[in-house]
């Protein structure tokens, strides 16, 4: 039966090498672990993004769960009480089926197919810049093309308020005219009137609306060649534009429509309940979109603004002041038929106090006649063989009479005393038949005033209905004022009103 040897007690260090060799060896073990870890690290940090590097002090499963959290999708709730989930905004892969959208992952390192990547990502670069560039000009020319409409609707206004600032200086016209032509009138037919007063009047309101209109026409120059320049930065900003896509065969509206927007300027276009398109990207002065095209569109979209106001109000102007003028001529013309009714009712009581006062020269006249005729008969003949019987004064009937002292015949008396009385009422009728004369010639020559300032007056309606016809143009008017015409009086302060009136 063996014996069993009870065992040697070991010393507290049975190890044969040194401890600085031992620790030597250690520490190389500990170096080789400390720079396979750091290589270890660094190369899984190289292959993943910056944000994902695991906290030491957090567990694993903790770290990825936060990682993850912003990935999932999020839930809304709708207005009718529902839910919906919508995945996180910003760049990603959407994982629909796992409800997550991880964010794009950037490789720190270049990868094997590294120049098939930046060949790709150059020509992408290429092909954003023609596709920025393609939608600058198509922007640019959509801008033009609404520059050019509204500077045809602008240039349309313009020569509608032009035609009207027309009428409105032949208005002036024809208001010198009928006020030169009412100066033909007798002097006694220029006494101030109501007529005149409008006539006054009409002038003032037609210089108010001409110096209005002119106002107008200067504004919508300046916007007009405003409108002018902003086209010409369009074109240039267009055309360089278009160098980068000239061998590109796709039109600028097909550029639009894949934007969703149809213009960036036109501001009359009816909106859609539908998302707007692209947003106006930031001005960037290396890319297509530059600070000299984002002026130009904006200064192009304020021009839109002005010019569209500008045209409400020149055209509400150029109604207002169709209809002002329109009614101030009926005034005038109201006016001078007034002044012609009230002339011809004068007329026709003046020509009955002159038929009146014929009858009564007749009549004086005829009376005069015969107060002449009965002093030649009271006078008797002038011979005394011509006495009658009973006349003379040494018939024997008279001589007895006359034998007796202080008795005289009052028959001579008498007769020189009827004779005298005779011709002093011959005198006096003679006086009022001259006053009644010189009445007559007075109310014929006024009455004569009348006709003509009837007739004038007549001439100068007639006038200015046929003048302010849109047949007749400024210049026909015109020469009518220059080229007067010369069978009218030279002074028109004269008493006489020539044979050879003017007849418009």
């Amino acid at each position: 039966m063996p014996v069993l040897i009870p065992p040697v007690e070991r010393s507290q260090d049975t190890r044969v090498g040194p401890p600085a060799w031992r620790e030597a060896a250690k520490a190389l073990t500990q170096k080789v672990h400390q720079l396979t870890d750091r290589c270890e690290q660094e190369a899984v940090t190289m292959w993943q993004p910056k944000d994902s590097v695991r906290d030491p002090h957090v567990a694993r499963h903790l770290c990825r769960a936060a990682y993850i959290l912003p990935w999932r999708f999020r839930v809304e709730m709708l207005k009718g009480g529902g839910t919906m989930e919508k995945p996180p905004p910003g760049e990603g892969v959407t994982l629909w089926k796992s409800k997550m959208k991880p964010p794009a992952w950037h490789a720190r390192l270049p990868l094997p197919m590294h120049r098939d990547a930046r060949a790709l990502q150059t020509a992408e670069l290429v092909h954003a810049h023609a596709r920025g560039a393609r939608l600058t000009a198509a922007r640019l020319g959509r801008a033009q093309h609404q520059i050019n409409g509204q500077l045809r609707l602008l240039q349309r206004q313009r020569e509608a308020t032009d035609r009207r600032l027309s009428e409105v200086r032949k208005g002036l016209l024809i208001n010198q005219q009928s006020v030169k032509l009412r100066g033909y009138r007798p002097k006694s037919e220029k006494i101030p009137d109501k007529a005149d007063s409008t006539l006054t009047w009409e002038k003032e309101e037609l210089q108010s609306m001409k110096r209005k209109m002119e106002k107008d026409m200067e504004k919508s120059e300046a916007l007009l060649k405003a409108l002018a320049s902003c086209r010409d930065t369009l074109v240039f900003c267009c055309k360089e534009r278009l160098q980068a896509v000239e061998l590109m065969n796709q039109p600028l509206d097909k550029v639009l429509e894949q934007a969703g927007r149809h213009s960036w300027v036109n501001l009359s276009r009816v909106p859609t309940p539908r998302t707007q398109g692209l947003k106006t990207p930031p001005p960037d002065p290396v890319g297509t979109y530059t600070p000299e095209c984002a002026t130009a569109l904006y200064e192009a979209k304020r021009l839109l603004m002005e010019s569209k106001d500008t045209l409400l109000d020149m055209a509400k102007n150029e109604e207002d002041i169709r209809e002002q003028q329109q009614q101030i001529s009926d005034r005038v013309c109201a006016s001078l038929a007034q002044k012609m009714r009230e002339t011809l009712e004068l007329k026709e009581k003046m020509n009955m106090t002159l038929g009146l006062m014929r009858g009564t020269v007749h009549r004086c006249t005829k009376f005069n006649q015969e107060m002449y005729i009965t002093r030649d008969l009271i006078k008797g003949p002038l011979s005394k063989n011509y006495l009658e019987t009973r006349e003379k004064l040494d018939r024997p009937l008279v001589r007895v009479y006359q034998r007796h002292v202080g008795t005289q015949l009052p028959e001579a008396t008498r007769l020189a005393q009827g004779t005298d009385k005779l011709q002093r009422h011959i005198s006096h009728v003679e006086k009022n038949l001259q006053e009644l004369l010189a009445m007559r010639d007075n109310l014929t020559w006024s009455l004569n005033c009348k006709k003509i300032g009837h007739d004038v007056d007549y001439n100068v309606v007639r006038l200015r209905l046929r003048q302010r016809h849109p047949h007749v143009s400024y210049e026909q008017a015109q020469s009518l004022v220059n080229d007067w015409d010369p069978r009218t009086p030279p002074r028109p302060e004269s008493s006489t009103y020539p044979k050879g009136q003017v007849h418009l």
